[in-house]
């Protein structure tokens, strides 16, 4: 692996930190494209939140204090978690800079996060769930397990929920988003074994299994579960080739852009995108 000159390397990294961590998310987006991920990561160009991100962070928001109650043993009301919705909505707007298009628009995504919730907490009121950790932030160093190679870079993820599950200990991560998804592994895999790692090196123990749980705003809301095996010795090789080939990129410098299906819902497609040369 190339290393670049420690002065080049102080340059990028106080531009955004990028050689603090390693992420799921960065990882995706580099995955995605490169010259996206150097806009916002390195260059800085921030994008205006969208009325999807901020539904999901409200929706998760609303989760994870039903959860953490239930973590402690405090019953809490499905009610009284969708209520989490109204009462902070204002402040996470002001925030956040959130703006909408209009009033009404504004009120639609309200009742859209509260009955994604509604519906959610009363599909799992019978589960009795019993929650291990919850919106957890982990940070490991970055080991290869087949090599032993300690790469010089953390990985830092934050994990939804675990639970404490018939078959050890469930990662659940949960999306919200407009239509339903196939439940192809490998559109998750980087998140879930990255999670999968990080839970492993914080804790000793494997997961017994991992579960992405979809909250779907369709006109009548839908859960979906899509369950995961844990992960095995070629998932963590693969990941560990997506994170060495990450960091090359960095180290040379090189953000390619990367066309296709992903570019209809980029932020930077108009404008730094179509200015780019190589």
């Amino acid at each position: 692996m190339i290393r670049l000159a420690a002065n080049h390397r102080e340059a990028v990294n106080q531009s955004q930190g990028v050689w603090d961590y390693i992420s799921p998310s960065r990882l995706n987006l580099w995955l995605k494209c490169p010259l996206a991920w150097k806009l916002r990561y390195i260059d800085g160009v921030k994008t205006p939140p969208t009325p999807a991100l901020f539904l999901g962070t409200r929706v998760h928001d609303a989760l994870e204090m039903f959860y953490r109650h239930r973590q402690l043993g405090v019953g809490l009301s499905v009610e009284t978690a969708v209520k989490r919705i109204a009462d902070s909505w204002e402040a996470a707007v002001e925030t956040e800079s959130m703006t909408f298009e209009s009033v009404a628009a504004e009120l639609q995504l309200k009742q859209q996060a509260a009955d994604l919730v509604r519906v959610y907490l009363t599909l799992m009121a019978d589960a009795n769930d019993i929650p291990l950790a919850v919106e957890t932030t982990l940070q490991r160093p970055l080991i290869d397990p087949a090599t032993g190679e300690n790469l010089g870079i953390p990985l830092l993820g934050v994990l939804d929920l675990i639970l404490d599950d018939r078959d050890g200990p469930l990662i659940c991560d949960f999306k919200t988003s407009s239509k339903s998804a196939a439940p192809f592994e490998v559109t998750h895999e980087i998140q879930l074994s990255c999670y999968a790692y990080l839970y492993r090196r914080s804790t000793g123990r494997e997961e017994g299994g991992l579960e992405i749980r979809s909250l779907i705003k369709t006109k009548v809301p839908k859960i979906e579960f899509h369950r995961y095996e844990p992960r095995n010795d070629r998932h963590l090789r693969r990941l560990f080739a997506v994170v060495r080939a990450y960091l090359d990129d960095l180290d040379a410098g090189r953000f390619v852009f990367r066309p296709g299906l992903g570019c209809a819902m980029c932020d930077y497609r108009d404008d730094h995108c179509g200015s780019w040369e190589a």
